[in-house]
């Protein structure tokens, strides 16, 4: 079964395997995240846990955000995420989901939003080649050909210059290098997605 967890990108670091192997890892903290409700298939039609992470000022949580923490009898989150394919009866509403649910050695995938880059042009954003970068070429950097002569337009998804970056990505089968209980850090193995200080989903790895 599928387990989950929500955890903040801290940085990247590097630590040494027993064999003396250099391993570059990134430092999730992912301190306890609260069950907040469980979703089934009578009632919604699908299995799920909602799970919140990072407590935020009971100031900036609206009233149905209060009722429905409440329930769980923890505080309004800043982050609400659901986990599919989890097993209902392992999980309470209420309950606090820590980061030894993983151990060292497991692969898992990672989610976040990738860094904005702005506007980028056709060679960054989609890896295009550029012209011959001669004196007398006129053609250097911009993009190709944007299609034939008829129908006399661009057609739709033409690979064009524009915003690159601030998608979701799936980073999958990274492997956990440590898990430290005490500090509510996981040590993955790897670059995963995003910003430091940005929210990631820790999922166990769906091709394992």
């Amino acid at each position: 079964m599928t387990k989950g967890i929500l955890g903040r990108k801290i940085g990247m670091t590097q630590v040494f395997a027993e064999n003396g192997e250099l391993i570059p890892v990134t430092v999730v903290e992912a301190a306890s995240n609260v069950v907040l409700q469980k979703k089934s298939v009578e009632t919604d039609g699908y299995e799920a846990i909602q799970v919140g992470f990072e407590d935020k000022r009971e100031k900036l949580s609206n009233k149905p955000e209060k009722g429905h923490v409440a329930k769980a009898n923890t505080a309004p989150k800043r982050f609400v995420r659901e986990l599919r394919g989890v097993n209902l009866g392992d999980y309470e509403v209420g309950q606090e989901v820590k980061v030894d649910i993983f151990a060292a050695g497991e692969t898992v995938d990672v989610t976040g939003i990738s860094k904005g880059k702005g506007f980028q042009g056709a060679i960054k954003r989609h890896g295009q080649s550029r012209g011959p970068m001669a004196h007398g070429s006129r053609y250097h950097r911009r993009p190709g050909s944007m299609g034939p002569v008829a129908p006399n337009r661009v057609f739709k998804g033409k690979l064009l210059p524009g915003r690159m970056g601030g998608d979701q990505v799936t980073v999958q089968n990274l492997e956990i290098v440590k898990v430290d209980v005490e500090r509510n850090l996981l040590l993955i193995k790897g670059n995963v997605p995003g910003a430091k200080k940005a929210m990631l989903k820790i999922k166990s790895a769906v091709k394992a």
